[in-house]
Formats: C-alpha cells, sequence, structure tokens
C-alpha cells in the first residue's frame, strides 16, 4: 500500500481525492446569522409588523439607506436579507479596504449585470470613512439606478457624510439591543451548541450586561464561557469576569459612544442625580477615556449649570483636575468622583451662562458703540477738553460705595443680561442688585 502523500497548505485536492472535507471552524455569530428578516431581534421599529423596512418592501420600493447604529445590531445581516427579499445581487465592499480603482470596477460590474436585468443592492460598510470624493463618487450610480446603495455608519451621519449623498438616501437607525434582545441571542445559541451556558442567574445577567448592546459581542462572550468550563462547572459573576478578563465595554473614545457618554453625565449633573452622574463617570473611565477630559468637562459643568449659585463648584472642579494631574490613575479618579458628586448636588443656575450670552449678543450688534465718556480716562489735554472723564463719580467716595452712574453706551441704554435665581448664593447676589438697583434709581431722579 503507498503512503498517503503529505498535504501541503492550500491543496485541497488531496483532501477530497481521500474524501475527506475540510472546512474551518465557524464563529458562533456566524452560524446564528438570521436567515430571514423575521429572525433578527432588537430592531421591531425597522422589520416590525409596521417598520420602516417592512413598509417599504410592501411597497416593493426599496430606495437607497443609509444605516445608523452601534456595532453588533444587525446591520450587514439586514443589508443582506433585503437584497434576498428584493431579488437583487448583493455586494459589499468595506471603505476601510476599498480606494477609487475597487470603487470604479464595482460600479462597472453592476452596470453590466443591470443589462442583463439584475440589479445590484451594494453594502458599504463603515461608509463614513470614505472622503468626500469617494463619497460623491456614489452620485450617479444611485440617481440612474445602478446600484441601491446600503451604506452603515457607527457614527452619526449628519457630521460624516456629504449632504449631497445623504439627501438621495434614507437614515435608518438601528438601536442597541436591549437585554431581551440579548437574552433572545443567547437561547439560541444554546439551542445551536445544545447546552446551557454554565453561569448561574446574576452570571447570566452580567455577561448580557457587558456585551453592552451588541449581540455580536455577547456570542463571543458564550463561546468564551464555553471554552473555559470544565464539567460541571457553573460560574459565578466573580468567576465570570476572573473567566473572560472582564474586557472594557464597546466605546471608540473617537466615535459616538464619547459623544453621547460624556453628554449623559453632564445632563445627570444638570439633573442633580449623584448615582447615575458616577455611574457614567465609571462607565467612561472604565472604557479608557481620559479622565483629564472628564475632569474638564466637570470644570465646564460647574460655570454651565451652577454657576454663582455655588461658587465653591468652580474651585473643587478645578481642584479635582488638578489633583488628578497630580497623582494620577487610579487614586487620582477618586477626585474627579469627589468633584462629580459635588457638581450634581450643588444649587443649579444657568444665570451666568445665559447672561454671557446675551452680552456677547448684544456686543456683535454694538461693537461700534463707544462708551460714555464720563467712564474713559483722560491723560491728554485735548481730550480733558472733549469731556472724557467729566462727571465720574468715584464709586467709593459715594454713600454705600455706590454711585449709581449709568455706564452703558449712550444709544444702547441700560441692559439687563444677568438674572440670578432663587437658589443657593445667587439668592443673596439677587438681593444685592435689587438693593443697587433701587439706589440707582433714586439717585437718577
Amino acid at each position: 500500500m503507498s503512503p498517503r502523500p503529505k498535504a501541503q497548505k492550500g491543496d485541497a485536492s488531496l483532501f477530497q481525492a481521500a474524501g475527506l472535507e475540510r472546512s474551518a471552524p465557524r464563529p458562533l455569530a456566524d452560524r446564528l446569522r438570521p436567515k430571514k428578516l423575521s429572525d433578527v431581534v432588537g430592531q421591531e421599529a425597522l422589520i416590525g409588523p409596521d417598520g420602516a423596512l417592512t413598509r417599504m418592501l410592501q411597497a416593493g420600493s426599496l430606495g437607497s439607506l443609509i444605516f445608523w447604529g452601534p456595532p453588533g445590531t444587525g446591520k450587514t445581516t439586514v443589508a443582506r436579507l433585503l437584497a434576498d427579499e428584493t431579488s437583487l445581487h448583493f455586494q459589499q465592499i468595506s471603505a476601510v479596504f476599498s480606494g477609487v480603482a475597487e470603487l470604479k470596477k464595482v460600479f462597472d460590474e453592476a452596470r453590466a449585470r443591470r443589462e442583463t436585468g439584475q440589479g445590484t443592492l451594494l453594502f458599504v460598510d463603515e461608509i463614513h470613512r470614505f472622503n468626500r470624493a469617494q463619497q460623491d463618487s456614489f452620485l450617479p450610480v444611485m440617481e440612474d439606478g445602478t446600484v441601491t446603495l446600503v451604506g452603515a455608519t457607527t457614527d452619526n451621519p449628519s457630521f460624516e457624510l456629504n449632504a449631497a449623498l445623504l439627501s438621495r438616501a434614507r437614515v435608518l437607525v438601528f438601536k442597541s439591543l436591549d437585554e431581551a434582545a440579548l437574552e433572545k441571542i443567547i437561547e439560541r445559541a444554546e439551542a445551536e451548541e445544545n447546552k446551557k451556558l454554565p453561569l448561574d442567574k446574576e452570571a447570566r445577567a452580567a455577561l448580557i450586561r457587558m456585551s453592552d448592546g451588541d449581540g455580536r459581542a455577547a456570542l463571543t462572550l458564550a463561546e468564551e464561557v464555553w471554552r473555559a468550563a470544565r464539567e460541571g462547572e457553573i460560574f459565578d459573576p466573580a468567576q465570570l469576569i476572573e473567566v473572560i478578563q472582564r474586557r472594557a465595554p464597546i466605546y471608540d473614545k473617537s466615535q459616538d459612544g464619547h459623544y453621547n457618554l460624556i453628554s449623559a453625565l453632564h445632563k445627570s449633573v444638570r439633573g442633580s442625580d449623584p448615582d447615575a452622574s458616577l455611574y457614567y463617570l465609571a462607565r467612561m473611565l472604565d472604557a479608557g477615556e481620559n479622565p483629564l477630559y472628564i475632569a474638564r468637562r466637570v470644570v465646564r459643568m460647574a460655570v454651565e449649570d451652577i454657576g454663582l449659585a455655588d461658587p465653591q463648584a468652580l474651585v473643587i472642579a478645578n481642584a479635582a483636575k488638578d489633583a488628578y494631574d497630580f497623582l494620577g490613575s487610579p487614586e487620582g479618579e477618586l477626585a474627579i468622583a469627589q468633584a462629580v458628586i459635588y457638581v450634581a448636588t450643588a444649587p443649579k443656575s444657568n444665570a451666568a451662562y445665559k447672561a454671557f450670552s446675551a452680552a456677547k449678543k448684544a456686543a456683535q450688534e454694538g461693537g461700534s458703540l463707544l462708551p460714555p465718556k464720563h467712564i474713559l480716562n483722560a491723560p491728554t489735554k485735548l481730550m480733558k477738553e472733549e469731556d472724557y472723564g467729566a462727571g465720574y463719580e468715584y464709586d467709593h467716595d459715594a454713600p454705600d460705595a455706590f454711585s449709581g452712574q449709568d455706564y452703558f453706551p449712550e444709544a444702547l441704554g441700560r441692559q439687563t443680561f444677568y438674572e440670578p435665581v432663587e437658589r443657593g448664593f445667587e439668592r443673596e447676589i439677587k438681593k444685592r442688585l435689587e438693593y443697587w438697583a433701587k439706589l440707582r434709581k433714586e439717585r437718577n431722579r
């Protein structure tokens, strides 16, 4: 019997001749990819009975689309299934790897296909990575029907895509998967593997939270758990974290996740909710956000949303920034947390913020108006002759150290920008302003 020839890498013929099939193991996420639109979970607003895509399919007209949403929410899968539903040829490219030459080739192939009566659904992953010229190249083939474009992006299309491209496509928003949707995906994985995840109830809930709304991540984590578990072993939350080495949440500091979480932190502070504020602070730090960026934003919160209702808020926010700069991570993170608690529980006022905005608008509109002459210095004889400084009253020599003079340009008249609120220290400031207004009225009769 002659020896079996040694297989070389890439030599599939030897395996086929021997009656052996060779195939790489497929990841669980690939094996569980939905085969029809009704199998997609978590996007009922798009593919439910009254969903936007359901209505398009029922009308028999698809049109070009932009899918905007986080990773792992089904954008690629839905695009592929739409091609099946509409009998279009599915062509997929990625903006990361495609250039002008490949785009031209794809468009030429779509034109040739169209001549035979076959339409093309062109799915462009990460379409926001194309530059403006590349995005413009899609316009002619969209307009003449050569392709039905479906672009996918994790970034806000309003900022990242050309207006001309957006005007020819409808933006559909894919939501992060909620716990119910992720649980359904896990159950499908268990059915596929014919075994339960070796997790207790709390660990199962923790795995779903760690997935951060990403179905693909949930399946990847499930695979890691199955690989790690020994016969009969059931993991609790602490063991789960140890086994999968608790990766950071899915969060790209340069993309929408960054802005969504800092916005959530800011609004939680503004809403005087220290617990929610600490939660979003921890989320950002856990994801690797630069703590000094967060500290700078807390300083902004102190001046925008608290202002003079509690002047100490700015002092403490700045001190936290300096403390982190001095201590570094992780010790300095506690200083930022302390500042977050302080600004969240401080009395709120945006009076200073509104006053400055109003003053800037007035300054822009009346930027050429001269201050009244009585508050201008007169360093020369000519200026004295022109009444510069004439009639100025030194406030410290006036009763109550308040002269009541008008300091606005005469053509503008007196304006009111700052209106303190009845909260915190601004209550005291309001009393002072009311007192001075009363004196001003009496002394200018």
